[in-house]
């Protein structure tokens, strides 16, 4: 059974170790994620206008909402406070942004009583991020926006850390999503048909762990979990923001969490960017992280460019 750490004084390292093992670490806000919380809000708030954003599902439209989202997200993750704010957010965690490399944020979306819950706003099944070729040293950090309660957060099902679960990863490619299905989220509204690995046997979903912390407050977890969105009954839509880590030295050294049950193809290593100066990890390294060389048309790193 995986432990839920609160406040840790542990240091990266070791704390590292303990993810590795299937513990969960959480955090209470800092000044960084005050002010990562208070950027968003305000993005947030500028595209809802006079709505308020935790309701205005019962205000609009489903495909108005899903077209807003499609335009608030890539904004979102591509705006360059947040590049700015995120080391911040690593450093005052005890992580060394010389040798943490991050990928770019994402802003999440879970609205209530199954509103819209495919595409630019999907509801996730349980499954590991390993399964959609994350590196088994990759780290999830996952932050609420705006106050959560149990019902509108992340489930986690940590009885399976070590128990494989049959699975569709065999057939995921991630250079391929790159290619065809990653930049069509928007189009999915009533029912998402892009192919992704989901269980393929009856998971138990309860037991489960629910951590519920305040906006700014911060979980820490491992790719290797199987979790889920919880089904969101709350009346209120969740906001959050997670965005991904590796750090160096177990890229190098091929260091992580055990592989239970994951078979896809590609890595998403080339996504990462260093703390200090936005490097990504060097071409050699990433290669190593590939089960057979990538074709010479394979999109190694998503960009709506690639995509058009």
């Amino acid at each position: 059974m995986s432990s839920v750490l609160v406040e840790s004084t542990l240091s990266d390292d070791e704390r590292r170790t303990k993810l590795y093992q299937g513990d969960l670490f959480v955090y209470a806000p800092r000044p960084a994620t005050r002010e990562f919380v208070e950027f968003s809000r305000a993005l947030i708030r500028e595209a809802f206008g006079s709505l308020d954003p935790e309701t205005a599902q019962y205000h609009m439209p489903v495909e108005e909402y899903a077209a807003l989202l499609a335009e608030l997200k890539p904004r979102f993750i591509h705006h360059p406070t947040c590049k700015e704010l995120l080391p911040a957010i690593l450093a005052e965690h005890g992580a060394d942004p010389a040798k943490t490399y991050f990928d770019v944020p994402r802003l999440r979306t879970s609205t209530s009583d199954d509103y819209l819950t495919s595409g630019i706003a999907y509801a996730f099944h349980p499954h590991r991020d390993t399964w959609y070729s994350a590196p088994f040293c990759q780290l999830n950090w996952w932050m609420p926006i705006f106050d959560i309660v149990p019902e509108n957060g992340l489930a986690f099902h940590p009885r399976y850390f070590s128990q494989g679960v049959k699975n569709g990863s065999r057939d995921y490619d991630y250079y391929e999503w790159n290619a065809k299905s990653r930049a069509d989220a928007a189009k999915h509204i009533k029912s998402d048909t892009r192919k992704q690995p989901k269980p393929e046997e009856e998971v138990e979903i309860f037991p489960q762990t629910r951590v519920v912390a305040p906006s700014g407050g911060m979980l820490i977890f491992s790719a290797a979990q199987l979790h889920s969105s919880v089904p969101n009954d709350s009346g209120r839509t969740r906001f959050s923001m997670d965005f991904r880590t590796v750090h160096f030295d177990d890229v190098v050294n091929h260091v992580g969490a055990p592989n239970v049950d994951s078979e896809c193809t590609g890595t998403t290593m080339r996504d990462y960017l260093r703390g200090t100066d936005l490097a990504r990890i060097p071409e050699d390294i990433c290669l190593s992280y590939d089960t057979a060389p990538p074709r010479e048309d394979a999109v190694l790193v998503f960009s709506q460019a690639s995509s058009a």
